[in-house]
């Protein structure tokens, strides 16, 4: 058991395997906190986000956890507990950072129930829920930050994310009106928007389709698309206390797309 100091935080960030969360995830722990990884289909990649994290000195566990999958989290809760106290001696976490999902478009036209369903269960009611079930965990003061997308602004339409984006706009929406209802408990809430990022989404798409880099780069104010470290610095920045004075905001991490 590694020993927990006073002033430790600890911090939930979800779908940790790959991507922005394995990005967020080392951030966090080159801050001196605390990490609990979670990964639903991908155990190899979560573990080897808690051994970079253990390589470079912090302190990481992962637990399998299934985002579309609501009445397993009283469970994960439970599971949450328990490592808690058998890693750190700890009771509460600090954060809870609700990154975990799935990309790639589907046309209004061939856009199913079942497919929207999916983005529903994942995307909106998945965190949503998850963040009511571990609330009795976070200490007052703590921060919830939610992965939204930079699909909900204008200026990032592109065809074939209706129902993506609009299930990430109901997530950064969700966002304001939780940071109005946790704010007796000064607990912070908000989302984080990232523009063209080179993660596993879209069934990988950036490795199968390189050709579409080039176009989206040339978008962005710096000419390249984002990396899971750019956006995994923000997300630390809003779990740390240097955003004490930051709630219900939704922060917008594009590198200046479509500026």
């Amino acid at each position: 058991m590694n020993e927990q100091t006073p002033d430790q935080k600890i911090v939930v960030v979800t779908g940790a395997s790959s991507g922005i969360g394995r990005g967020t995830a080392i951030e966090i722990a080159a801050r001196g906190m605390g990490v609990v990884v979670t990964y639903n289909a991908r155990p190899e990649g979560a573990e080897r986000t808690v051994e970079e994290v253990r390589g470079n000195g912090g302190t990481a566990v992962a637990l399998p956890l299934d985002l579309s999958r609501s009445g397993s989290f009283p469970d994960f809760t439970k599971a949450l507990s328990g490592v808690l106290r058998s890693e750190w001696g700890a009771d509460r976490i600090h954060a809870l950072v609700n990154n975990a999902g799935f990309g790639g478009g589907m046309s209004f036209e061939e856009m199913t129930e079942d497919a929207f369903d999916a983005y529903y269960r994942v995307l909106l009611r998945g965190p949503y829920f998850l963040t009511q079930a571990l609330l009795p965990l976070i200490t007052d003061g703590g921060a919830i930050v939610n992965t939204s997308s930079s699909s909900v602004r204008a200026g990032d339409t592109e065809p074939g994310y209706s129902g993506y984006a609009a299930m990430k706009g109901g997530l950064a929406v969700a966002t304001r009106f939780l940071a109005k209802e946790l704010s007796g408990r000064s607990i912070r809430v908000n989302s984080v928007s990232p523009g063209p990022t080179r993660t596993r989404l879209g069934d990988n798409a950036f490795e199968r389709f390189p050709e579409v880099i080039d176009g989206l780069a040339a978008k962005t104010a710096f000419g390249r698309i984002g990396e899971p470290a750019d956006i995994g610095k923000v997300i630390a920045f809003l779990v740390s206390d240097d955003s004490a004075w930051i709630t219900g905001e939704d922060i917008l991490a594009t590198g200046g797309y479509g500026l």
